[in-house]
């Protein structure tokens, strides 16, 4: 019975230093504070790297016992979290959260800078370097600095030459999932992206967008030279050459080199002397497309 009073007292004693702001126990390497002895417990963990949460399945070790339960989800398959509108599943409550706002279109987190807001924090961090130019996410291969740290997974796959997503009807391989999706639409002949303006279908939510520009006008891409604007992006990343005349893709036949790709590749075909663009009425072939559709229009 004391002993049950005793615990009781220490509660409402560490209850009562929370609401005072009281942080009685400190960090001894970086004097960080705290209310709780058993968050500084965990705290000393980051400092002596220790992992004591095993998990006895695959043997990953966790710093915090609350990480090893959720873990373990994956090898159970247990989704505690129910959404209680649509009754969709997760193994973490901070998902179901999340999930949630799809439904009440809540978006908490709010730029202070240009009041864009999201219904995740990570995403308004991931925003605002856009305002504060910070790309923390650095290649060790050619330093080249990234916003978001699966932007630099993705991007250091163009050195080591990795494509992990492979498609199961014809196994072309891509180096990232969005691309392997666009790429099954090839073979179901899915557009699930509609204007709601001339109801043209997409198989890709970009290209709906861009689509949807030549109906509104706007060309949100502005280059800072000479203020010609643009509905692409890369369209204007092409244009920005010609004030910097930058020439990035260069032939490794004759060294010739171009402002865009596509115009290497036509280049190549001199070389290889391949004509790819073949007219379906007569079977005359060109080395470009644009050749290809000025003679299409002699049969019409």
């Amino acid at each position: 019975m004391n002993e049950q009073l005793h615990v009781q007292s220490d509660e409402c004693r560490h209850s009562c230093d929370i609401h005072r702001g009281e942080r009685p126990y400190s960090c001894e390497v970086c004097n960080r504070a705290f209310s709780f002895q058993s968050h500084l417990i965990r705290h000393k963990c980051v400092h002596s790297g220790e992992r004591p949460y095993v998990c006895d399945v695959c043997n990953k070790a966790y710093r915090e016992k609350s990480k090893l339960i959720r873990h373990k989800r994956t090898h159970t398959g247990e989704r505690p979290y129910f959404c209680d509108v649509c009754n969709k599943a997760y193994s973490e409550k901070s998902n179901m959260i999340r999930h949630k706002r799809t439904h009440t279109g809540e978006r908490p987190y709010v730029c202070d800078v240009c009041n864009k807001a999201y219904s995740e924090n990570k995403s308004l961090i991931k925003h605002k370097r856009r305002h504060t130019g910070e790309r923390p996410f650095v290649c060790d291969v050619c330093n080249k600095a990234l916003i978001q740290k699966c932007n630099l997974i993705t991007h250091i796959r163009t050195h080591t030459g990795e494509r992990p997503y492979v498609c199961n009807v014809c196994n072309k391989a891509y180096s990232e999932k969005k691309s392997l999706i666009r790429h099954k639409h090839t073979h179901s002949g899915e557009r699930p992206y509609v204007c709601d303006i001339c109801n043209k279908a997409y198989s890709e939510k970009s290209n709906m967008i861009k689509h949807k520009r030549r109906h509104t006008g706007e060309r949100p891409y502005v280059c800072d030279v000479c203020n010609k604007a643009f509905i692409q992006k890369c369209n204007l990343i092409t244009h920005i050459r010609t004030h910097t005349g930058e020439r990035p893709y260069v032939c490794d036949v004759c060294n010739k080199a171009y402002s865009e790709k596509k115009s290497l590749i036509r280049h190549k075909h001199t070389h290889s002397g391949e004509r790819p663009y073949v007219c379906d009425v007569c079977n005359k072939a060109y080395n470009e497309k644009s050749k290809l559709i000025l003679h299409n229009r002699t049969h019409r």
